[in-house]
Protein backbone atom coordinates (compact mmCIF):
# COMPACT_ATOMS: atom_id res chain seq x y z
CA UNK A 1 0.00 0.00 0.00
CA UNK A 2 1.62 3.23 -0.72
CA UNK A 3 1.21 6.63 0.96
CA UNK A 4 -1.72 8.05 -0.88
CA UNK A 5 -3.75 4.83 0.11
CA UNK A 6 -3.75 5.02 3.22
CA UNK A 7 -4.45 9.09 3.69
CA UNK A 8 -5.08 11.31 0.17
CA UNK A 9 -3.36 14.79 1.67
CA UNK A 10 -0.31 15.40 0.09
CA UNK A 11 2.47 15.86 2.95
CA UNK A 12 5.01 18.82 2.52
CA UNK A 13 8.39 17.31 0.91
CA UNK A 14 10.29 19.50 3.50
CA UNK A 15 9.44 17.87 6.47
CA UNK A 16 11.41 14.89 5.38
CA UNK A 17 14.52 16.66 6.66
CA UNK A 18 12.75 16.97 10.03
CA UNK A 19 11.27 13.84 10.29
CA UNK A 20 14.26 12.05 9.66
CA UNK A 21 16.00 14.04 12.18
CA UNK A 22 13.65 13.74 15.00
CA UNK A 23 9.86 12.27 14.82
CA UNK A 24 8.93 14.09 17.38
CA UNK A 25 10.42 17.62 15.89
CA UNK A 26 8.25 16.87 12.63
CA UNK A 27 5.20 16.62 14.00
CA UNK A 28 5.53 19.41 16.89
CA UNK A 29 5.99 21.24 13.11
CA UNK A 30 3.59 19.91 10.73
CA UNK A 31 0.94 18.26 12.66
CA UNK A 32 0.75 20.48 15.97
CA UNK A 33 1.52 23.70 14.00
CA UNK A 34 4.82 24.82 16.64
CA UNK A 35 7.68 26.79 15.43
CA UNK A 36 10.62 28.88 17.01
CA UNK A 37 13.31 30.71 15.42
CA UNK A 38 16.54 30.32 16.16
CA UNK A 39 20.12 31.71 14.52
CA UNK A 40 20.41 27.92 13.05
CA UNK A 41 17.08 28.38 11.29
CA UNK A 42 17.04 31.98 10.69
CA UNK A 43 20.72 31.36 8.77
CA UNK A 44 19.28 28.87 6.82
CA UNK A 45 16.65 30.99 5.49
CA UNK A 46 18.85 33.37 4.29
CA UNK A 47 20.54 30.63 2.52
CA UNK A 48 17.53 29.54 0.83
CA UNK A 49 15.98 33.45 -0.37
CA UNK A 50 18.45 33.32 -3.72
CA UNK A 51 17.92 29.40 -4.26
CA UNK A 52 14.12 29.78 -4.01
CA UNK A 53 13.66 32.97 -6.26
CA UNK A 54 11.13 31.52 -8.67
CA UNK A 55 12.15 34.62 -11.40
CA UNK A 56 16.00 34.01 -11.29
CA UNK A 57 16.04 30.83 -14.79
CA UNK A 58 19.68 31.05 -16.22
CA UNK A 59 20.95 29.85 -19.59
CA UNK A 60 24.41 28.98 -19.90
CA UNK A 61 24.80 27.65 -22.79
CA UNK A 62 23.61 23.81 -22.96
CA UNK A 63 23.33 24.14 -19.08
CA UNK A 64 19.33 25.40 -17.95
CA UNK A 65 18.96 26.19 -14.17
CA UNK A 66 15.79 26.42 -13.12
CA UNK A 67 14.96 27.77 -9.20
CA UNK A 68 12.11 26.93 -6.65
CA UNK A 69 10.77 24.56 -9.29
CA UNK A 70 7.32 23.09 -7.89
CA UNK A 71 7.46 19.25 -7.61
CA UNK A 72 4.70 16.58 -6.47
CA UNK A 73 4.54 12.61 -5.89
CA UNK A 74 1.52 11.04 -5.47
CA UNK A 75 3.39 8.14 -4.91
CA UNK A 76 4.90 9.17 -2.11
CA UNK A 77 1.99 11.51 -1.09
CA UNK A 78 4.61 14.78 -0.87
CA UNK A 79 4.83 17.69 -2.95
CA UNK A 80 7.00 21.24 -2.32
CA UNK A 81 9.72 22.44 -4.17
CA UNK A 82 13.04 21.90 -5.59
CA UNK A 83 15.50 24.89 -4.55
CA UNK A 84 17.38 24.36 -7.94
CA UNK A 85 16.85 21.59 -11.17
CA UNK A 86 19.95 21.85 -13.47
CA UNK A 87 18.99 20.58 -16.80
CA UNK A 88 21.81 19.69 -18.73
CA UNK A 89 21.86 18.76 -22.65
CA UNK A 90 22.50 14.98 -23.12
CA UNK A 91 21.33 12.68 -25.69
CA UNK A 92 20.13 10.13 -22.94
CA UNK A 93 18.10 12.95 -21.71
CA UNK A 94 14.33 13.67 -21.59
CA UNK A 95 12.81 16.43 -23.92
CA UNK A 96 11.92 19.52 -22.30
CA UNK A 97 8.47 21.52 -23.03
CA UNK A 98 9.87 24.98 -24.90
CA UNK A 99 13.25 23.98 -25.48
CA UNK A 100 14.85 21.76 -28.05
CA UNK A 101 16.88 19.38 -27.72
CA UNK A 102 17.70 16.35 -24.66
CA UNK A 103 17.91 17.43 -21.51
CA UNK A 104 19.12 15.14 -17.72
CA UNK A 105 18.04 16.31 -14.73
CA UNK A 106 20.31 16.96 -11.89
CA UNK A 107 18.44 18.46 -8.43
CA UNK A 108 20.42 20.52 -5.95
CA UNK A 109 19.58 21.63 -2.52
CA UNK A 110 20.88 24.48 -0.39
CA UNK A 111 21.80 24.00 3.24
CA UNK A 112 23.23 25.57 6.11
CA UNK A 113 26.74 24.36 7.98
CA UNK A 114 28.50 21.24 6.56
CA UNK A 115 27.46 17.49 6.07
CA UNK A 116 25.95 15.76 8.68
CA UNK A 117 25.87 12.37 10.02
CA UNK A 118 22.64 11.19 10.00
CA UNK A 119 20.04 11.07 6.20
CA UNK A 120 18.10 13.89 6.52
CA UNK A 121 19.83 16.08 3.85
CA UNK A 122 19.87 12.50 1.31
CA UNK A 123 16.47 11.90 2.27
CA UNK A 124 15.15 15.05 1.35
CA UNK A 125 17.16 15.52 -1.90
CA UNK A 126 16.37 11.68 -2.92
CA UNK A 127 12.63 12.68 -2.31
CA UNK A 128 13.03 15.13 -5.00
CA UNK A 129 14.29 13.13 -7.63
CA UNK A 130 11.65 10.55 -7.03
CA UNK A 131 8.83 13.33 -7.17
CA UNK A 132 10.97 15.03 -10.91
CA UNK A 133 10.88 11.51 -12.00
CA UNK A 134 7.36 11.10 -11.54
CA UNK A 135 6.49 14.17 -13.70
CA UNK A 136 8.62 13.95 -16.43
CA UNK A 137 9.05 10.26 -16.78
CA UNK A 138 12.62 9.97 -16.81
CA UNK A 139 15.26 8.67 -14.16
CA UNK A 140 17.38 11.11 -11.88
CA UNK A 141 20.17 8.91 -10.94
CA UNK A 142 22.24 11.84 -9.09
CA UNK A 143 21.94 15.21 -7.44
CA UNK A 144 23.90 18.01 -4.86
CA UNK A 145 23.85 18.86 -1.37
CA UNK A 146 25.27 22.59 -1.25
CA UNK A 147 26.44 23.49 1.80
CA UNK A 148 27.05 26.76 2.67
CA UNK A 149 30.30 26.87 5.23
CA UNK A 150 32.36 24.91 2.46
CA UNK A 151 30.68 26.52 -0.34
CA UNK A 152 30.84 23.65 -2.64
CA UNK A 153 28.55 20.73 -3.51
CA UNK A 154 28.29 17.40 -2.05
CA UNK A 155 27.15 14.83 -4.81
CA UNK A 156 24.29 12.14 -3.45
CA UNK A 157 23.77 8.91 -5.73
CA UNK A 158 20.45 7.83 -5.07
CA UNK A 159 20.77 4.31 -4.70
CA UNK A 160 18.12 1.70 -3.96
CA UNK A 161 18.61 1.86 -0.14
CA UNK A 162 18.44 5.91 -0.28
CA UNK A 163 14.83 5.31 -2.12
CA UNK A 164 13.70 2.70 -0.19
CA UNK A 165 14.47 5.08 2.99
CA UNK A 166 12.46 7.40 1.35
CA UNK A 167 9.35 5.24 1.18
CA UNK A 168 9.53 4.12 4.49
CA UNK A 169 9.60 7.62 6.15
CA UNK A 170 6.85 9.05 3.32
CA UNK A 171 4.47 6.13 4.68
CA UNK A 172 5.40 6.17 8.47
CA UNK A 173 4.38 10.39 7.88
CA UNK A 174 1.26 9.26 6.47
CA UNK A 175 0.39 7.15 9.28
CA UNK A 176 1.23 9.35 12.21
CA UNK A 177 -0.20 12.38 9.60
CA UNK A 178 -3.78 10.35 9.40
CA UNK A 179 -4.03 9.39 13.63
CA UNK A 180 -2.66 13.02 14.08
CA UNK A 181 -0.22 11.48 16.33
CA UNK A 182 2.57 13.05 18.11
CA UNK A 183 5.48 10.30 19.22
CA UNK A 184 6.84 11.00 22.36
CA UNK A 185 10.14 12.61 23.98
CA UNK A 186 13.43 10.36 23.43
CA UNK A 187 16.08 12.99 24.01
CA UNK A 188 19.23 12.40 22.68
CA UNK A 189 22.95 15.12 21.61
CA UNK A 190 20.96 16.11 18.89
CA UNK A 191 18.00 17.89 21.26
CA UNK A 192 20.70 20.38 22.43
CA UNK A 193 20.48 21.88 18.78
CA UNK A 194 16.88 21.48 18.31
CA UNK A 195 15.33 24.91 17.52
CA UNK A 196 12.20 23.18 19.05
CA UNK A 197 14.20 22.25 22.72
CA UNK A 198 11.90 25.13 25.12
CA UNK A 199 8.91 23.56 23.57
CA UNK A 200 9.32 19.87 23.00
CA UNK A 201 10.94 20.13 26.84
CA UNK A 202 12.90 16.80 26.23
CA UNK A 203 14.75 16.92 30.06
CA UNK A 204 11.09 16.36 31.05
CA UNK A 205 10.10 13.11 28.75
CA UNK A 206 6.57 14.57 28.88
CA UNK A 207 3.90 12.06 27.16
CA UNK A 208 1.36 14.16 24.59
CA UNK A 209 0.86 16.57 22.61
CA UNK A 210 2.54 20.47 22.98
CA UNK A 211 -1.06 21.87 22.33
CA UNK A 212 -2.60 19.92 25.54
CA UNK A 213 0.56 21.00 27.67
CA UNK A 214 0.21 24.60 26.96
CA UNK A 215 -3.29 24.28 27.11
CA UNK A 216 -3.36 22.87 30.79
CA UNK A 217 -0.38 25.34 31.89
CA UNK A 218 -3.03 28.47 30.54
CA UNK A 219 -5.76 27.01 33.20
CA UNK A 220 -3.92 26.15 35.66
CA UNK A 221 -4.08 29.21 38.81
CA UNK A 222 -1.29 31.01 39.61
Amino acid sequence: MNAMEADDLLLPLSGLQHFVFCRRQWALIHLEQQWQESLLTVEGALLHQRAHDATLRERRGDTLVVRSLAVVSHTLGLSGQCDVVVFQQADEGIPLHGETGRWRVFPVEYKRGRPKEHQADEVQLCAQAMCLEEMLCCEVAEGALYYGEPRRRTPVTFSPALRELVRQCAAEMHQLAQRHHTPKVRPTKACRSCSLKDLCLPRLARQGSVSAYLAKAMEDPL
